[in-house]
This record gives structure tokens, sequence and C-alpha cells, in this order.
């Protein structure tokens, strides 16, 4: 039996699972990979760690010798590092998309007033989270990415680059990650990349997300991959929750909670801060689709857990805020890498305020729940203003929980409706189907993606725009701290 093998190269974890052409799953596996923080504001991961934990998640599906028919591989998005050309030897870590090192460099481009032109080109602001001040910053303060460069030796580009370099797929990206990197997209743009002194030679060439894409190898493995699919994690759980056509909307709850709209062949061009994103080139055509990240959300609650001891587990955090009715008058804004669309604000720091002497762990779990639920109803009211939203299609291991439900769909006033809790890693497989010719259009995968239950609005209206309206002012007082 032909297999679909999709591998999910996260920020906390690699999952690889292989699916049947119905999108069936047939075996999984799975490998941590931490975060570094050496100072305040910086994120990072070892390159090795996260080729050794692609490598050994593969290796444990392959073990049986299953008949692959295409493999497709989404990333990280807009992490970056770079590596020599030579060796495949990684110069520096992983910079990933939560660090804020950047930020200098923006704060000098803002000065030379060149924010307006960087939005109107790229349609993003400027913000650490994309890669193209991840990259000038490592061209102005590390010695070795300076050096290679200079010796013509230097690659730099996001995850899925490294690993295709590294796997023996080529030095390649494809246009959905393009246009995270504030770079260009669907091509790289020779103005962007003046602008934040990026060299276009060590950048990897853009392809087509779905296609003939080469072969993924390695010694441990019995057989190659064709690799048939490689996007952004975020743009293969759009195709994974089904949303192939224009005005579907998702929302994937992991790290952070990360919108997207499928908005069609035309560059979008959203309001509310939220941004256009490229969702997949597929044959020469390009899909678009609008984008908004809460940049905290699965990283709330394994900090309110794990280093402020308040549950055993996120599961455990999750299970006491159903145990109260409310939070006891507590919020919590969750910004533990700054917030996100539509207020792009990179200085904010988490605020819990509202604390009593009768304020407890549960109270405040349950505040974490509802400012997730929040921001992400921040996000969804900034995409109604360009297209409709009817439903909002969930995934995410955030989503096994009730009460998130709930609470999201009061805060939206939408129906949540809930799919595989795997959308990511499904949908770069799915992706990979089509490139490899097993589906004949992206429009199939919608045929084969399952959906659960939906969640339906308990509250009115009239509760949501007072609600609504009290959580902004809260933000807006939290940011301003």
């Amino acid at each position: 039996m032909s297999l679909l093998l999709g591998i999910d190269e996260g920020t906390s974890a690699v999952k690889a699972v292989l699916f049947d052409t119905d999108l069936r799953t047939v075996k999984e596996a799975r490998r941590e990979k931490p975060l570094v923080h050496p100072k305040p504001g910086w994120v990072e991961q070892d390159p090795e760690v996260i080729v050794e934990a692609v490598v050994g998640a593969v290796a444990e599906l392959l073990a049986d010798e299953p008949d692959v028919a295409a493999c497709g591989l989404d990333h990280q998005g807009e992490s970056i590092l770079v590596w020599d050309a030579e060796t495949g030897r990684a110069l520096t870590p992983v910079i990933t998309w939560q660090d804020k090192r950047s930020q200098e460099v923006l704060d000098r481009l803002e000065a030379e007033e060149r924010a307006d032109e960087i939005r109107e080109r790229s349609g993003m602001p400027l913000d650490p989270y994309f890669s193209a001040g991840k990259l000038a910053w490592l061209l102005e303060h590390d010695p070795d990415t300076a050096a290679a460069v200079e010796a013509g030796t230097a690659r730099m580009g996001t995850v899925d680059s490294f690993l295709c370099d590294r796997l023996g797929a080529g030095f390649a990206t494809d246009s959905s990650t393009a246009s995270r990197t504030q770079l260009g997209a669907p091509e790289w743009d020779s103005g962007l990349l003046a602008i934040f002194g990026v060299p276009r030679d060590p950048l990897p060439e853009i392809m087509d997300t779905a296609g003939d894409l080469g072969t993924l190898s390695h010694p441990s493995w019995p057989s190659e991959l064709p690799l048939r699919a490689r996007l952004v994690d975020q743009q293969a759980a759009l195709a994974g929750a089904g949303c192939v056509e224009p005005g579907l909307v998702k929302a994937t709850y992991g790290t952070g909670v990360f919108v997207l709209a499928h908005a069609g062949d035309e560059r979008p061009e959203p309001e509310g801060g939220l941004l256009p994103t490229v969702a997949w080139r597929v044959n020469g055509r390009v899909e678009w689709a609008i984008d908004g990240g809460v940049f905290t959300a699965g990283a709330l609650l394994e900090w309110l857990s794990r280093d402020l001891g308040l549950a055993d587990d996120p599961a455990a955090l999750a299970a006491a805020a159903a145990e109260v009715p409310d939070s006891g008058g507590v919020r919590l804004l969750p910004a533990l890498a700054g917030v996100g669309a539509p207020w792009w604000a990179s200085e904010a720091r988490a605020v819990i305020a509202g604390l009593t002497s009768g304020s407890r762990p549960a109270h405040i779990a349950r505040a974490a729940l509802e400012g997730i639920a929040w921001r992400v109803a921040d996000v969804v009211e900034a995409v109604r203003r360009t297209v409709p939203v009817d439903v909002l299609r969930v995934d995410g291991g955030l989503t096994r929980d009730p009460t998130l439900l709930q609470l999201q769909a009061d805060t939206t006033g939408v129906s949540v409706q809930r799919g595989a809790v795997d959308a990511t890693v499904a949908g770069a497989a799915a992706l990979a189907a089509v490139g490899a010719g097993i589906w004949d259009s992206t429009r199939e995968i919608a045929e084969r993606v399952p959906t659960g239950e939906r969640t339906e609005p308990d509250r009115d209206a009239e509760w949501r725009e007072r609600a609504h309206a009290e959580w902004r002012e809260f933000v807006e007082r939290a940011i301003a701290l």
C-alpha cells in the first residue's frame, strides 16, 4: 500500500506521520526539541538537535520499510540560521520566530523612516517576528556569518532550506516561506534585500510549494523519500483544515495561535493589522491567505504549570480552569513573546491583573484560557473586515479542551469546529499528494479532511460587544506598562 509521509518541524517538537491516500493515520512518531534562552528576549534552538529529531522520527516510521509515495515537510516559518555551503555545518543557532534581538535593527530602520516603504513592499510591519531583521542582525553581529558571506561560502535561510540541504533535496525553499521573511514573495524583492542589507547569493532558490522537489535521504533510512511538498507550518495547517477555498478560516493552537483565512488568487490588502501571506504555489499558481498571529498560547500554559508550578502540566491546568465558573476578576494578557496582530507590540510583556486574596490557581488558569480566547477574537474581528467568518475551524493540542472551545465560541460569536488535532502534519502530507499527482488539485484535500463537532456560542452579541471592549481596554493598559 502506497503511503503519504508528513513531517512537521514545529517550534517545540518534530512530528512525523504516515497516512494512507485517504489521509487516515497509519503510524506516527514524535521527538521533542528544547528552546534555549541565552539572554532575555533571545530564543534559540540547536540546528543539530533539529536534524537529529527529524531523522530519528522518520527512521522510526521507516523501520518496516513502507512504500512512501510522497513526502511533505512543513517547518516553523520565520526562524532562521546560517550554515557552511561546503560542509553543511551550522555557523549559528536557529534564531526562532519568538526571538527579539533584531529590535535594534528595526529601531534603526524606523529612525531612518524606512518603515512605510517596508510595509508597502512586504505588507508587514517592522517587527522582530519576521526573518529579515534576524538575518540583518547576524550579518552585523556574528563574525562567522560575516566571514562566510565574504568568502562566498555562506548559506542563510529558514529551517526548511537547511534541512533540505543537509538531507539531499537541495538548497531551496517555497513561496509561502519567502512570504514570512519580509524579503519578498512570491520571489525575493531586491528593494527589501537592499533595505535590510541581506545579500541575494546566500539565500535559497524559491520553488513551488508542491511538485517534484527532489529526494530526502539519510544513512539510517532504508530508502529515499520523494519530497513533493514543502511549506510553512501554518499554511500546512490551512490545507490540513480543508481551508482550500476563499473565505474559509482556521486557527491552529500550538506554542501560539495562528489564524489564517484563504483569500484566493490575488494578494489581499487586509485591514486591522493583519498580513498578506502566500498560502501555497502549485504549478506556478499562487494562492494567498490573510494571517494573524497570537504569539503565546500553549507556551503560556507550559510556563504557568512547569515554571510557576500552578499545575502538573498544561492539561491539568486546563482542567483546573473548568472547576471555576469564571476567573474571579483575574485578567491575563498572554504576551511572553510580545503581542502580535492586530496590536504589533513587540516589547509588551505578559500581565496578570486583578489578583485578590481570594484568587486561586484555578482562577489564573481560567484567566489564561480567557486571555488566549480573547486574543484570537481580536484577530478574528480584524479578519471580518476583509472576509466574512461564519465558522472557525480549529486544530492543535489545546483544542482537546472543551472549556477553551466554549470560550472561543463565546468570544468570537461564531461556530467553532474542531478538526484533526494534527492538521499541520496532515496538510503537509496532503499537499505532497497533490505534488505527486495522486490528487489532481488542492481542492481534493477538503474531501478527505475530517471535521468534528461544533461548539456554538452561549453568549449573545450584547455581552460580547461589552466584554470585548473591556478586554481591549485591558490590553491597551497592559501594553503601556
